[in-house]
């Protein structure tokens, strides 16, 4: 096996080709791996679902291929045509990262062919597993000749210290630095068929579920108890608060044992994690985009950090533009056709990078926040990191100038014109602005000092210590000089949140029904769950911001108590389970389908790892006068004996309903329950029992039912005789608490009567203008209002038959 590092040049050496005949002798076909093991771990390795799970190789920028489903296959359908292949390593590639392990041995299989009409007699190729980074190994090498069907065949282990965080097998011919001088011996097409690679699957991975209760009844900080998410980003659109986040729970490995995790590992990061609340203390977990990454969204990009979010009309339609730091090098953008997608990438390279006008000084490209103006103009952002060596060191301490503004394109991903310095004090990185009453802010986190910020040095008085949130306030988004500087607006949240919780902080400002709010991370989760030590797991949390009467802003202070909720939560629709006041024991996953309360563009997710003794609330619900009469719930049974027992106020609270789950396991159904007397504002408990460590079953949506409201009102109808006449009279008394309208019909006439005091009659007798009538019907209908709810109550009433005269 041949280990080797490929730099820009993608050099190595000679002995390559000798090197990948031996491998494939030495691990032939009659070789065993060194476990048994009988999974194929290449998912349509035989192309007959097209191209799915296949991608050209873009280990290096120069590498570039097309793949195309051709009919000439070795087995089956289809096979994959490669075609314009650019360099040597330009071949289809599948990942394999999570799928194989360091120490473990695979038998990889595949047919290959090409038939160039000016190609060698004779061609070698290899199977080769990219690492990440320069980082490539060959594993199993074939010599084909011209238009006939050759296979590789042979077993590879993967080294003990070898990291497989990134593992992507693809397929190429021998390394050449310059391919192009001879393309029909470098560059030839060929076929691909019946890719496999068997051996051991990894074991499944630890639980990643939080089973403390992370988030404490009565508590709205952290905003959520079941992951973690940081660098908080808040958007409102339509009457809800939709938070973006940098998907802390992606690295998140805790020990089966012990229950902590390793440190977090940034450079895993390629999600970002949503959740959105129409009342700032009920949040819905919409799950995670895959933004960057083989799969991702961008491909062309590795991280997905510190997203910033804002929305626009381009061209006529309302867009969504979200940017994300691609690790610390660079920035870029995504699209999306609403706040929750579907995303695509309208750009194939970097927002913002080194060829960025007046970036090239930044060290750390990242943090892009977007801003756009009443006017319609976009703004951008972003940067941080060390100071320039070139400034005297006390400047680069006090005023290291590290971060920019730049105008955005009308099209929201591309700049125009030269980034612009922020001269913030002490910055360290996490720029923000908003804007309140004409005036711009630009908030900021402030750095630690050290060696990047000119050594030991003395802050100038007034400005940020580390950690801390500084803010500016301008006239101009596009000026910030450091005369702007206007404090200190939230201290390193250590100060609030103790031991463990400190370190840096990034932080955003929105409103949301004429209020502001201040959303920042503290590792507060990550410190409950360990019992008063982190790994820098960072969990989002949200305060109110207030302001002076000359604009300044009241410095915030971190609670766990967090923000008030802004309005009750309405029960009676369909919504998502995954919807959390409070929570423990639980997990959230994707399914197939969309959301029922959000719509097709909306991913749908469950609430999973169901256990005995688990719940999930939500806060403040409101049933009002009349309250719920049943709830309904969409249920997938994993074992027999489960059910869910819907509590009010407290998790040991009284059980106003109980709905069995017994459904066929392995079905999606819709279970429900009867209640009797829930009414008015209540926190709501859902408790979870069933057979003890059994995964019990798994919920899609809640929805409660109101009970049938009537207005008390007593009817009744008779005949009489007037004149030799037959009459109907028709009677409504309002034993209502409060006037009513009543409206009497027969099919004699109607009359109506406005605000009908309680006790009161509303009467009238009508005229059939007949000798005789027979026994019929009247209608009554009763309109008012009970607890603020518009009620109508319809009555039908018989009267007798009724004749005058002989």
């Amino acid at each position: 096996m041949e280990q080797r590092m490929r730099r820009a040049t993608r050099g190595r050496v000679a002995a390559l080709a000798t090197v990948g005949l031996l491998l494939a002798a030495t691990f032939g076909a009659g070789s065993a791996p060194a476990q048994a093991a009988d999974t194929n771990l290449v998912v349509n390795g035989g192309f007959e679902d097209g191209l799915a799970n296949w991608f050209v190789n873009n280990g290096n920028a120069s590498d570039g291929a097309q793949l195309s489903a051709t009919s000439d296959a070795y087995s089956g359908a289809s096979a994959v045509l490669v075609t314009s292949r650019l360099t040597t390593g330009s071949g289809p590639m599948q990942d394999l990262s999570g799928k194989v392990q360091a120490g473990q041995a695979y038998t990889l299989t595949a047919r290959i062919k090409y038939e160039n009409e000016s190609g060698p007699a004779t061609k070698q190729f290899f199977a080769t597993m990219h690492y990440g980074g320069g980082t490539y190994t060959n594993l199993v090498s074939v010599t084909a000749t011209k238009g006939q069907w050759a296979q590789f065949n042979g077993t590879f282990t993967i080294p003990t210290g070898q990291s497989v965080s990134t593992a992507r097998l693809f397929f190429e011919t021998p390394w050449t630095s310059t391919p192009s001088t001879d393309p029909a011996l470098h560059l030839m097409d060929f076929t691909l068929d019946d890719v496999s690679v068997i051996g051991a699957a990894p074991p499944a991975p630890a639980s990643k579920t939080i089973e403390v209760v992370g988030k404490l009844p009565g508590e709205h900080n952290p905003l959520i108890g079941h992951k973690f998410g940081a660098d908080g980003f808040g958007l409102v659109h339509d009457g809800r608060v939709y938070m973006y986040m940098t998907n802390d729970t992606q690295g998140y490995a805790p020990n089966p044992t012990t229950g902590v995790s390793p440190g977090i590992n940034y450079g895993d990061i390629n999600q970002i994690t949503v959740i959105s609340s129409e009342d700032l203390v009920n949040w819905t977990d919409h799950g995670e985009i895959q933004v960057a990454g083989p799969n991702g969204v961008a491909p062309f990009t590795t991280n997905s950090w510190a997203p910033g979010i804002t929305k626009k009309v381009v061209n006529g339609v309302e867009k969504f533009f979200l940017y994300y730091a691609n690790g610390g090098g660079s920035s870029n953008v995504i699209t999306g056709a609403s706040p929750l997608g579907p995303w695509t990438s309208e750009r194939t390279s970097t927002l913002i990078d080194g060829r960025t006008p007046g970036a090239e000084a930044v060290a750390w490209k990242f943090d892009p926040a977007p801003f756009v103006d009443d006017d319609g103009q976009p703004y951008l952002y972003f940067g941080g990191g060390p100071a320039s060596t070139s400034m005297p060191p006390a400047e680069r301490f006090n005023n290291p100038k590290n971060i920019r503004s730049i105008e955005l394109g009308d099209d929201m991903v591309s700049t125009e014109g030269t980034a612009a310095v922020v001269d913030a004090p002490v910055a360290f990185e996490a720029g923000h602005v908003f804007k309140r009453q004409g005036k711009y802010y630009f908030s900021y986190s402030s750095h630690f000092g050290g060696n990047d910020f000119g050594g030991s040095q003395q802050p100038l008085p007034g400005y940020p210590g580390g950690g801390q949130i500084g803010y500016m306030i301008s006239d101009d988004p596009m000026s910030w000089p450091k005369e702007t500087y206007a404090g200190v607006l939230f201290p390193n949240q250590s100060q609030f949140f103790g031991a463990g919780t400190g370190g840096n902080n990034h932080q955003s400002v929105f409103e949301f029904g004429g209020r502001y709010y201040f959303t920042y991370h503290a590792p507060t989760l990550n410190k409950r769950i360990n019992g008063n030590t982190t790994q820098g797991y960072r969990s989002p949390h949200i305060q109110e911001l207030t302001f002076n009467p000359d604009g300044t802003i009241q410095q915030v202070v971190g609670t766990y108590a967090g923000v008030d909720q802004v309005r009750d939560f309405d029960p009676y629709r369909v919504f998502e389970a995954e919807t959390f006041g409070w929570s423990k024991g639980v997990a959230t996953s994707k399914v197939d389908g969309s959301s029922a309360q959000f719509g097709g563009a909306a991913p749908n997710l469950v609430v999973r790892d169901i256990d005995n003794g688990d719940w999930t609330a939500l806060s403040s619900v409101n049933f009002g006068d009349g309250g719920a009469q049943s709830l309904t719930a969409r249920v997938r049974a994993l074992a027999t004996g489960g059910q869910v027992q819907v509590r009010l106020d407290d998790v040991n609270g009284p059980v106003v309903g109980t709905i069995a789950v017994d459904t066929p396991v392995g079905q999606w159904a819709e279970v429900s329950a009867e209640f009797a007397g829930v009414s008015g504002v209540h926190d709501v408990y859902f408790t979870y029992t069933g057979p003890a460590g059994a995964d019990l079953f798994e919920i899609d949506t809640w929805a409660f039912q109101a009970a049938t409201l009537d207005l008390p009102v007593t009817v009744t109808a008779s005949t009489r005789c007037v004149s030799g006449r037959t009459y109907v009279a028709v009677q409504a008394r309002n034993d209502h608490d409060a006037p009513v309208d009543i409206a009497l019909e027969t099919p004699y006439g109607e009359r109506s009567f406005v605000a009908v005091a309680p006790g009161a009659n509303a009467y009238q007798s009508f005229n059939t203008r007949a000798v005789s009538v027979a026994a019929d019907s009247a209608t009554v209908r009763v309109t008012g209002a009970i607890g603020g709810q518009a009620v109508t109550t319809v009555r039908t009433v018989q009267h007798p038959a009724g004749t005058c005269g002989g």
